[in-house]
């Protein structure tokens, strides 16, 4: 008899094109919102958590992690605080958005973060919270591997 554990999930690879908002490449765990976020009021800029009382993603950290949500709302603000979590060390490894507004935009360059948008398939029907992501908005695509982290 073999000692060998046996793989429930086997992981799997799904690959999405978008557009470009800010170049670069990273890769990391996925979180996954499908309500916009509020900077000004809805951020704790010094810790990289989501804060707005109502959000469903209240209390949980994006520092570090593959933020992908619908994009921004609130006011003009919501630049200045994405650009604050940048300087405290706690900003979002990366930024994939769904609806480009000029305050999404400014946000994902303050922020210094690969970013993208305009996905060839609705992104938030292939990742969840949890899933290991790959950006390369350099070649303009993402990489959603399922199931177990890669090597």
């Amino acid at each position: 008899m073999s000692d060998q554990s046996v793989n429930p999930q086997p992981t799997r690879t799904i690959v999405i094109k978008g557009r470009t908002v800010v170049k670069g490449k990273v890769s990391g765990e996925a979180l996954v919102t499908r309500e916009t976020i509020s900077g000004w009021g809805g951020i704790n800029e010094r810790e990289g958590t989501v804060i707005e009382r109502r959000h469903e993603l209240v209390g949980q950290s994006f520092a570090g992690k593959i933020l992908l949500f619908p994009g921004a709302k609130g006011s003009s603000g919501w630049s200045a605080f994405f650009h604050m979590t940048r300087l405290n060390g706690v900003s979002p490894a990366a930024m994939l958005f769904t609806r480009m507004t000029t305050k999404m935009a400014l946000g994902a360059v303050v922020t210094r973060v690969p970013a993208m948008t305009d996905f060839e398939r609705d992104p938030f029907e292939h990742i969840q919270t949890g899933d290991w992501v790959e950006v390369d908005a350099d070649a303009g695509e993402i990489r959603i591997t399922k199931g177990e982290k890669p090597a």
